[in-house]
């Protein structure tokens, strides 16, 4: 029963490892660029730098605020809408609508929504380099997982010549024609190069896992990529990629040095601005109000009434006095909330000059650093320019020094295989002894694995040399 069970979990492993879909370099490469937590960081502060303009944009409109308030007061006021001194408690409340823009400020607005715009720009172009980057990393790590899975193969053909010979030589020590030394030293070879294919599989593992790291990949997530053969991996040209032609295509292309570019036109404009800060600003303004207040009254009728206005005395006779025309008495009553805000309904509008005089320092001092962080950029954009270059030959001279490695390194493996060959002949008839045999063996295990490394080697150096071209990867 268990072995069935462990039949079944051995299938069930072999068809899933079937049924995965293994990943080429360019889906890994378009996955990490989607995925990658570092670029998205990147996108998102890119985004808020194009938050930043948007505002700036917006400043250029005119400014409109609605204020409203409710107010009791008790004691000795004033009221807010006869302006009369009482002292009583009442209930007041009003609303004011303003608006406010400015008319001219020596482009200082202009220029400073025009350096945000270049900045957000360079924020994007720095995302598409830290893209650049991540694709550059994913490539090597990707390349390194090959060449760990093709040294994972150089170690079981090495076990594979190891068995043959272990075979061989059991045969012939068997037969009395060895002595059983030769069969012992050849097990434990074997026994080595197992360790070997152990260490190299554990190199393949790791591999994956770094790669799996780079595109955002849960470590627990089954993922394998494509074996394909390195000869078959695009590589351009070594006429087109002469260091002062890839230099001249980077200075152009490379997002690093259009994010040099347009942070110093950024600071230029930046620059402008903090110059027209420091002279006047001509604004204008308007404003809408109404008042309310719940002791306002009105005149809610009229009575014509002749009163005595006094009396005299004539001849010992009182008469009263009355006045030459009627006098009229008012009668009072509340006045309604919405006709005390059509009464009490206000506009006023004008045009307003601020001229800085003396602020502490503050605007000539962020002009002068406005300057100085220009010229600071400046610096930077040419550091940035020599470190490409010098890069870009280094490059260029690391891709000529694996070359040759390479061409070297192809050469001792046909000598090794020669020497082996050879070697397996006389071992063969007994002219060789076993451990003459092994460091022969060994001999060409190590040159293999030498030739791999030069010949990865020489791929990477060859995209590295690429990348600077600023055209993408050839995947």
């Amino acid at each position: 029963m268990k072995q069935a069970s462990f039949l079944l979990l051995f299938l069930a492993n072999v068809f899933l490892s079937h049924a995965q879909e293994k990943w080429d370099l360019r889906k890994c490469v378009e996955y990490a660029l989607a995925n990658n937590i570092s670029v998205k960081q990147q996108d998102v502060q890119a985004r808020i730098v194009a938050l930043g303009y948007q505002q700036s944009k917006l400043s250029q409109y005119p400014t409109l605020n609605l204020n409203g308030n409710v107010a009791y007061s008790a004691g000795r006021n004033q009221n807010p809408v006869t302006f009369d001194l009482i002292t009583q408690s009442y209930l007041s409340s009003g609303f004011t609508l303003q608006s406010g823009a400015e008319i001219f400020n020596w482009f200082s607005r202009k220029n400073n929504i025009a350096g945000n715009l270049l900045e957000t720009e360079a924020a994007f172009a720095g995302v598409e380099k830290l893209k650049n980057d991540i694709a550059l990393n994913v490539a090597g790590v990707y390349l390194q997982a090959l060449l760990a899975r093709q040294q994972a193969s150089v170690s079981e053909i090495q076990i594979q010549q190891t068995k043959a010979q272990l075979e061989n030589t059991r045969k012939l020590v068997n037969a009395g024609s060895l002595p059983e030394l030769n069969a012992v030293q050849l097990e434990a070879q074997l026994a080595n190069d197992s360790a070997n294919l152990v260490t190299a599989h554990g190199n393949v593992t790791q591999s994956l896992l770094l790669l799996k790291a780079l595109l955002n990949l849960d470590a627990a997530t089954a993922f394998d990529i494509e074996t394909p053969n390195v000869e078959t991996i695009p590589l351009d040209d070594m006429a087109s990629l002469q260091p002062d032609v890839v230099y001249e295509l980077a200075i152009k292309n490379l997002p690093q040095q259009k994010v040099n570019d347009l942070r110093i036109q950024a600071a230029g404009r930046y620059v402008a601005s903090a110059k027209g800060a420091m002279y006047p600003t001509f604004s204008a303004f308007g404003s809408l109000s109404t008042r309310y207040n719940d002791k306002a009254q009105e005149i809610t009728g009229i009575t014509t009434i002749t009163p005595p206005i006094g009396n005299v005395s004539v001849n010992g006779t009182s008469y009263n006095v009355f006045p030459l025309q009627p006098l009229k008495q008012y009668s009072y009553g509340d006045l309604s909330y919405f006709r005390q805000m059509n009464q009490n309904f206000g506009q006023s509008i004008g045009i307003s000059l601020s001229v800085p005089i003396a602020n502490g320092g503050s605007l000539r001092t962020n002009y002068q650093r406005s300057k100085l962080n220009l010229k600071s950029l400046e610096l930077q954009k040419q550091i940035d320019n020599q470190t490409l270059k010098n890069d870009i030959y280094k490059a260029y001279n690391d891709v000529i020094t694996s070359t040759q490695k390479f061409n070297a390194a192809s050469k001792t493996v046909e000598a090794a295989q020669k020497a082996f060959d050879f070697a397996s002949k006389r071992y063969n008839v007994g002219l060789l002894s076993t451990l003459e045999l092994i460091t022969t063996q060994n001999n060409l295990y190590s040159a293999r694995l030498q030739s791999l490394l030069a010949q990865y080697d020489f791929v990477f150096k060859m995209k590295v040399l690429e990348f600077y071209k600023g055209q993408g990867l050839k995947l």
